[in-house]
């Protein structure tokens, strides 16, 4: 057997052109075979078409044809995030000028634990850490996987500061990871603080802060998974402030606001946090992942320093060779950096804030049809691009079931929100090509399947 063709050095590009073109084709025969947002059938169905797709994993002889045929399984079997009837999660339709950078960090395949495995993307890492995190007015970021570590970070760098008796104060809004991660940090059990309309209550917070010992970390939300909510964040930075209590803010989906003249006074305050979590696989048309964690004072990121003598020897650090281990728990790791570069540099912030109008947009006109239509609730107007809404009178047994309906006939994929002590369907709309005919399609084929109810 011939060696397989390998996807970097001076005959990479050649041996990687007809394979994708492979990829291409499989990626429209299988989005056609789809024909919807979703597969239908349900889990099993899905789970069968796929295992009739590979057969056995790992045959005893290699099937030339397995590109094709996996990447048209993997495709009839997806959630496409692009289709106008997609809209239940921060799950965002990633830019083709984003994907196609991914593929250039994906042949090359640096790792960016050391600097001679990563000469450039090194250097780009840190040009656009220092971009962004100007943006969120911070000196320095760390590249992520998304949302959750870059949480777990911010509670690590809170720990390192403030010693193990540092007690993790949220809304009963946050994230999950946010528990999550003081538990696994050993920390005290965390103190959650009411958030009666969706965003955490400041007065609520003060009363917590007054009588609970320190040392305090106070969590904050720009941007609710739930509801799309921003906490008041100048007020909260006020407490904090008052009581000697340090800030972080989880801006995984709200955080790109920052790049809309229009919606950018939402985030006042941002800047006043020690540590931001931002998230640009969210509400930055990224493919997963593009998370970052910031932070206002740089000398935080001191608790991460390592040494492993074969990464950054001493004498390599001397005599100038950049220290990356640093800069992440995690040894291996991709350039994800560069599918960021070149979107920032391709778009700028103009083009950014225009996509983020756009969905913004989107879901208020989306809010206003079910506002003027009498066969369904509105939870309330949109914060930033997720709007909650139900079938008048339908129970919350009746919501779910419909949901579930809607997923297993492959029709639309919508989330699920409780608020206000009831459960409602959630769209998040996140792709800015969506039209105005489209929000009203899945508005009515909510209501059609709700009129034919479970079967």
């Amino acid at each position: 057997m011939s060696t397989p063709p390998l996807a970097s050095g001076p005959q990479g590009p050649d041996r990687l052109e007809p394979l994708l073109d492979t990829v291409l084709d499989a990626l429209r025969t299988g989005a056609r075979a789809r024909g919807g947002p979703l597969p239908p059938g349900g889990p099993d169905a899905v789970t069968a078409r796929v295992r009739d797709a590979v057969g056995d994993v790992l045959p005893e002889r290699g099937d030339p044809d397995a590109l094709r045929t996996l990447v048209h399984a993997f495709t009839e079997g997806a959630a496409d995030p692009a289709h106008p009837l997609c809209t239940a999660h921060l799950h965002c339709p990633p830019l083709a000028v984003a994907a196609a950078a991914d593929l250039a960090a994906a042949a090359l395949n640096p790792s960016l634990d050391s600097w001679d495995q990563a000469p450039a993307a090194s250097a780009l890492e840190t040009l656009v850490t220092r971009a962004l995190a100007r943006e969120a007015g911070h000196a320095d970021a760390l590249v992520t996987t998304g949302g959750t570590e870059s949480n777990h970070l911010a509670l690590l760098l809170a720990r390192e500061a403030h010693g193990r008796s540092l007690c993790l104060v949220h809304g009963t809004n946050a994230h999950h990871s946010l528990p999550r991660a003081a538990w696994l940090l050993g920390l005290p059990r965390p103190v959650t603080v009411p958030a009666p309309d969706g965003t955490l209550d400041p007065g609520a917070l003060d009363a917590i802060l007054t009588r609970l010992p320190g040392p305090h970390l106070v969590a904050a939300t720009a941007g609710t998974t739930d509801t799309g909510g921003i906490d008041p964040l100048p007020e909260i930075a006020a407490r904090c402030t008052a009581h000697g209590a340090r800030l972080h803010i989880d801006a995984a989906y709200g955080g790109p606001l920052l790049f809309s003249d229009r919606h950018r006074h939402r985030l006042t305050g941002l800047d006043a946090a020690h540590t931001i979590t931002l998230d640009l696989h969210k509400l930055g048309w990224q493919p997963v992942p593009a998370g970052l964690l910031t932070v206002r004072d740089p000398d935080d990121l001191t608790a991460l320093r390592h040494h492993a003598d074969y990464l950054n020897a001493h004498d390599d650090t001397e005599a100038g060779l950049p220290d990356l281990l640093g800069r992440s728990l995690r040894t291996t790791r991709r350039a994800d950096v560069l599918k960021l570069a070149v979107t920032l540099k391709t778009l700028g912030r103009t083009g950014l804030g225009a996509l983020v109008d756009q969905v913004c947009a989107h879901a208020r006109a989306f809010a206003a049809l079910v506002h003027d239509d009498p066969r369904f609730d509105l939870h309330r107007r949109p914060v930033i691009s997720t709007v909650l809404f139900r079938p008048a009178g339908a129970d919350d047994t009746a919501v779910a079931t419909l949901r579930r309906h809607l997923l297993t006939t492959g029709r639309a994929v919508l989330g699920r929100a409780r608020a206000d002590g009831r459960l409602w369907l959630k769209a998040t709309l996140l792709n800015p090509a969506t039209h105005p005919d489209d929000l009203a399609g899945l508005l009515h084929l909510v209501h059609q399947a709700h009129t034919e109810g479970p079967r």
